[in-house]
């Protein structure tokens, strides 16, 4: 086939798209208006109580259909009660006693920053304020200031009044003639501080007696310049009345621009705000996420201290309490991670909410170009299972440009070799190599790549499906990103329970690697909605797995002493050596029919050479795993794949 007839076909493909985007521009334009004339209606005012009543009953039956059936919420039931018992040891009981308070209120550090906490005032209830600026007092490290900036209108005046009864000289306390909102105030807080470190504190929330003395640890020990918590939400004014405990990642750049996960307790060093602003009232509603995405872009020692720290007071008027997202929040929350984007260099991105939260992001960024993608497939035998892999590929896939590399390794079926012929007639994308010698899985992967035309590297099972049209789109807008390594994708089980969903080392009985949501249902939201967007990982299955040729090459693609199990995780882990993201993208999906070719681990030859493996493992990577997996968090257990929180 010449260019000029391919030219052709792309022109014909192109004219049929753009007529049907023209067609879909004009269905918009007529609902547009449609729903404008609804909306304008008085009748359609009038009945805001009674949809406001139906949007929370139609919000809890998705919650029930996001559990995936019945066996999700017994999981999500036994999850719950797993998570009651861990919520004990994470309230007061926390809490510093006597001795250990002596402790660290005589700790002698040496570096004593200077903390200015910056809390915006507006006719703040009192109960709330005094136990706000009593958990501040409570610190057991006590270089601080607290700085306050109050927007209260005049019947609120005992918000002042109660301030003047503390007669601490740390407390500094500023009148605003108006309130300016929660940026405008915040930024008038700003204009009292004198610290080394500033920290963003909300007015009816907790901080945990340790908080400050914690994060001065980090700033001795690591030079921290940022620094954020675990935390939780709680209700009816008791701490101990704990709602959702967030154990969060340490930084992870794709996880924050997907959503803030960052946001309690920001403290950072004062140096990082010059020649920029604290809060921009351009992003009111979001104004959060546009500082920290901005500061964290500056901060050369980011530190997230695995400690729930921060108490965030659910009530009726507090965001905690509301978590329904106003529009102008989800359009300041887009314009912030957009702005940021941009920054960075990207183009053409498109930001849009999931089912997780409207303002849980998918970023789907601009392809540049349409480099060949070389697919790679291992197999023995199984005809059937690497028919329906190769079709799937062949008929679903909206992106054109990729070649398939079938690697036959000691096939013994007639069939088998019949349908290689079959294949090759299909499609001039493919073509076989024969690798001689033992099943060793990254030997021949590795042959296999030898043969590579492409750009980029997928490494695919013989007993995967396509089940999304765009999956190498999806996979390649992150592969060909320069900070990223390895990306892989979301697979399910025949039953549409999830294979892999990303994988954290340490994780499993082996103490080596283990995939986190395993066996939930497709529909289940994931850990605080991970399971809704792209995020950083330490790595990802070779089952599909998409990288730079360049990079393949650069860690010398995979390791041969990991002839079954765990290349793949050593492979990932060698790319974030060298200083590499690895990414898992829920919204490529695949079918895994796992072992379905070779067989489980679980018994005999096999679990002895899976044990061999894990132990070379743990040794090759024994500081790595030491260290903990960044992306995980040390207060989950190690034996669950659901997040559960461990329980001393």
């Amino acid at each position: 086939m010449d260019y000029k007839e391919l030219y052709e076909q792309e022109q014909e493909r192109n004219a049929v798209l753009s007529e049907r985007l023209a067609e879909l521009e004009e269905e918009k334009e007529e609902i547009s208006y449609k729903l404008k004339r609804i909306k304008d209606n008085p009748i359609w005012k009038a009945s805001t109580p009674v949809r406001m009543f139906g949007h929370k009953v139609v919000n809890n039956i998705r919650r029930v259909k996001n559990l995936g059936g019945p066996r999700g919420i017994m999981l999500k039931i036994n999850y719950k009660k797993r998570e009651a018992e861990a919520k004990k040891f994470y309230g007061t009981k926390s809490f510093p006693d006597d001795a250990r308070r002596k402790f660290e209120e005589e700790y002698s550090f040496d570096k004593r920053p200077l903390y200015s906490i910056l809390v915006p005032l507006y006719n703040t209830d009192r109960t709330m304020l005094k136990e706000m600026i009593d958990s501040v007092e409570w610190q057991t490290y006590s270089n601080w200031e607290l700085c306050l900036a109050d927007g209260s209108d005049a019947a609120h005046a005992y918000v002042g009044e109660t301030v003047a009864e503390y007669n601490d000289p740390r407390i500094k306390y500023k009148k605003l003639e108006k309130n300016g909102g929660i940026s405008e105030n915040t930024n008038q807080c700003l204009t009292l501080a004198t610290g080394d470190y500033i920290g963003l504190f909300d007015h009816d929330d907790i901080l945990h007696p340790s908080a400050l003395f914690e994060y001065t640890k980090v700033i001795n020990e690591q030079d921290a310049d940022y620094i954020y918590c675990d935390e939780t939400t709680f209700k009816s004014g008791n701490i101990d009345h704990m709602l959702t405990m967030h154990f969060k990642p340490d930084y992870a750049i794709d996880n924050l621009r997907a959503n803030n996960y960052i946001c309690h307790f920001s403290v950072f060093k004062k140096t990082l705000l010059k020649g920029t602003e604290l809060f921009r009232t351009r992003f009111d509603g979001s104004q959060d996420h546009d500082m920290i995405l901005r500061l964290t872009d500056k901060a050369e020692k980011i530190v997230h201290v695995p400690r729930l720290l921060y108490y965030w007071r659910s009530h009726a008027g507090s965001v905690a309490g509301n978590i329904s997202a106003k529009e102008y929040a989800i359009d300041a929350a887009k314009g912030a991670v957009a702005d940021h984007l941009r920054k960075h260099g990207y183009t053409d991105f498109k930001i849009t909410g999931t089912r997780a939260f409207e303002t849980i992001f998918k970023i789907r960024y601009k392809l540049n170009g349409s480099p060949l993608i070389t697919i790679v497939i291992p197999n023995k035998d199984h005809a059937s299972d690497l028919k329906r892999c190769v079709y799937s590929i062949l008929e679903k896939s909206t992106y054109t440009n990729y070649e398939i590399i079938i690697v036959e390794n000691n096939s013994t079926e007639k069939a088998t070799f019949d349908l290689y012929e079959e294949l090759k007639e299909a499609s001039d994308k493919v073509s076989v190599v024969t690798f001689e010698g033992e099943f060793n899985y990254s030997a021949v992967n590795n042959f296999g790549v030898s043969f590579a035309k492409g750009e980029y590297i997928l490494l695919l099972n013989n007993d995967t499906e396509v089940i999304t049209l765009n999956w190498l789109e999806e996979m390649l807008m992150y592969a060909q990103r320069e900070d990223v390594g390895a990306v892989g994708a979301k697979l399910y089980y025949a039953d549409r329970t999830i294979q892999h969903a990303g994988v954290v080392i340490g994780l499993g009985a082996h103490r080596t690697a283990g995939h986190t949501h395993y066996k939930m249902p497709k529909e289940n939201l994931g850990y605080m909605g991970r399971l809704c967007y792209a995020q950083d990982v330490s790595a990802v299955t070779g089952a599909c797995l998409l990288v730079k040729k360049s990079l393949w090459d650069e860690v010398g693609g995979l390791d041969t002493d990991f002839k079954i199990s765990l290349n793949d995780v050593d492979f990932c882990l060698k790319l974030r050596e060298k200083g590499y993201l690895n990414v898992f993208t829920p919204f490529a999906e695949l079918y895994h029919y796992e072992s379905v070719s070779r067989g489980l681990d679980d018994s005999g030859e096999k679990a002895e050479r899976y044990n061999k493996e894990s132990e070379h493992f743990r040794t090759k990577w024994k500081e790595v795993l030491e260290k903990g997996d960044p992306y995980y968090n040390v207060n989950f257990s190690l034996d669950r794949s659901d997040f559960s929180v461990k329980v001393e």
